[in-house]
């Protein structure tokens, strides 16, 4: 009969990702882990398998807490509009609480360029943000021809929001992040006209 776990795994998994966030990949080793998640690590490796099988959890578990909670949000606003300005707010208001970044965006530039299964989740995951875009442009023109590419447009305003996560991280100040984001939801608002 197996022992039962005598961690709590979900706390477990929120102090992993804290260390890959803070840190990166490359610089948390397994010791940095099982430390920070006050575990062995025997029961790192039998609860989440190894390094990058954990990394992955956690990149997961980071993505369901932020950008899908993000674009869920975004969806369900009444408003397209209202709804990418809320989204912009409030990417500004993380971004400058927390200057860790983004553990997407980090992620695209530590780990994507080396291992080809983690480079295609970060490209599926920053594609969701971009479809989220492109869904919110589609409600607020439904039912009127365009020439315009929506994909083009969404396409423009995931660009903004990795500036601003990798601006925020390196320091940025708020004006900035501010000026970004307001012509990011300027370009959803010239969609309208």
């Amino acid at each position: 009969m197996a022992r039962p776990r005598s961690f709590d795994p979900p706390s477990a998994l929120a102090a992993a990702m804290d260390q890959f966030w803070r840190r990166g990949y490359e610089a948390t080793s397994v010791r940095d882990l099982a430390s920070a998640m006050a575990i062995t690590g025997a029961s790192l490796y039998n609860a989440f398998g190894d390094k990058r099988s954990l990394f992955r959890h956690c990149l997961d578990a980071y993505l369901d807490a932020y950008p899908r909670r993000r674009i869920a949000e975004l969806d369900a606003s009444d408003d397209p509009i209202r709804g990418i300005s809320a989204f912009f707010d409030d990417l500004i208001e993380a971004s400058l609480k927390d200057r860790r970044g983004c553990l997407l965006v980090n992620s695209a530039m530590e780990v994507a360029p080396w291992d080809t299964e983690l480079a295609g989740l970060v490209q599926k995951s920053l594609r969701e943000i971009e479809d989220g875009f492109r869904r919110a442009l589609e409600r607020q023109s439904a039912g009127v021809h365009r020439s315009r590419d929506a994909r083009a447009a969404a396409r423009q305003m995931l660009s903004a929001v990795i500036a601003m996560r990798v601006l925020a991280r390196a320091g940025e100040d708020a004006g900035r992040l501010r000026s970004i984001a307001k012509s990011a939801v300027a370009l959803a608002e010239a969609w309208q006209e």
